[in-house]
């Protein structure tokens, strides 16, 4: 049997094969732009998580760090030669050695420390105790206080977790809580943050040097980020045990796994962070769907 086809059917048959190849071609491009949209948003949440960390963890660092009155000296900017701020100690109470109220002052101006990094403002934090004492508790608030040109706001809480039975050597924990944190930008971006971690020490209990100290760091938190029109609200969880040591601004490895609030259960936009195999940068790597990207850490 022959067909035989008019010049009507094929323009018609040629209409038909060229409305099919468009719209598969306009769902390939729409999944193809939904897909870089997920990343994009995924990446923001796991970036702007780890940022938050960061930060936080060097308040911490500070914190301990400001003398053996109070913490543990020489962590954190006091780590360092050329710290740069003034520091203040008021007495709270006559005649008692605690509370303790400590005001790192980096000046209207601002000065740069021997990390390269910018500060100015103020950092305060009033003491029950020396932070090395079960029980004791250190509150950080801030006044003006810019990490480059991070403005830091919020309240950071540490508290002596540890044991109060006497342990050879001496078991260290902290609870550290970030309470309504803020890290926010000229541009109007910003990071919204709370965050609930145990910090456990597993080397350096020999020593009275907290350069030595490593630390596990346990635990979860919740965010949102503004980045120009895109905005993200996400749950972490580490997975891994982020490691930390005083003698390192950065986490050195450890992952956390990010998931976004609108995300069904089992969405393939998570993202998983990887701060490294232990050494000293401030690098580390997220995957998202399989797919890794290297970032820097601020």
């Amino acid at each position: 049997m022959k067909y035989r086809f008019n010049l009507s059917q094929l323009v018609i048959l040629f209409s038909v094969f060229s409305l099919l190849l468009i719209v598969s071609c306009t769902k390939e491009k729409s999944q193809s732009t939904v897909d870089e949209q997920e990343v994009m948003a995924s990446k923001a949440s796991s970036e702007s998580d780890s940022q938050a960390e960061i930060v936080f963890n060097g308040v911490f660092d500070d914190a301990m760090g400001v003398s053996d009155e109070v913490g543990m000296a020489g962590t954190g900017v006091f780590g360092r030669p050329n710290a740069c701020p003034t520091v203040t100690v008021i007495h709270l109470a006559a005649g008692s050695q605690f509370p303790i109220r400590v005001v790192l002052n980096f000046g209207a101006n601002g000065c740069v420390g021997n990390d390269g990094h910018f500060r100015k403002g103020k950092v305060i934090t009033e003491y029950t105790n020396r932070l090395i004492h079960p029980g004791a508790s250190a509150t950080t608030t801030f006044d003006g206080f810019y990490f480059d040109s991070i403005h830091v706001e919020g309240v950071h809480i540490i508290t002596n977790t540890s044991n109060l039975v006497n342990t050879t050597p001496p078991f260290r924990q902290f609870k550290a809580e970030v309470r309504n944190g803020k890290l926010s930008v000229p541009s109007g971006n910003y990071i919204a943050w709370n965050s609930v971690k145990t910090i456990s020490q597993f080397e350096g209990h020999a020593t009275n040097d907290p350069r030595d100290d490593i630390f596990k760091v346990e635990g979860s938190a919740s965010g949102t980020a503004k980045r120009g029109a895109l905005l993200v609200a996400w749950q972490s969880t580490i997975t891994e045990p982020l490691i930390k040591r005083f003698n390192c601004r950065w986490i050195v490895k450890g992952r956390v796994r990010t998931v976004r609030l609108n995300n069904t259960v089992n969405s393939p936009w998570v993202a998983v962070l990887d701060f490294g195999a232990g050494n000293c940068d401030n690098l580390a790597v997220i995957t998202i769907n399989g797919v890794s990207h290297q970032i820097t850490l601020p």
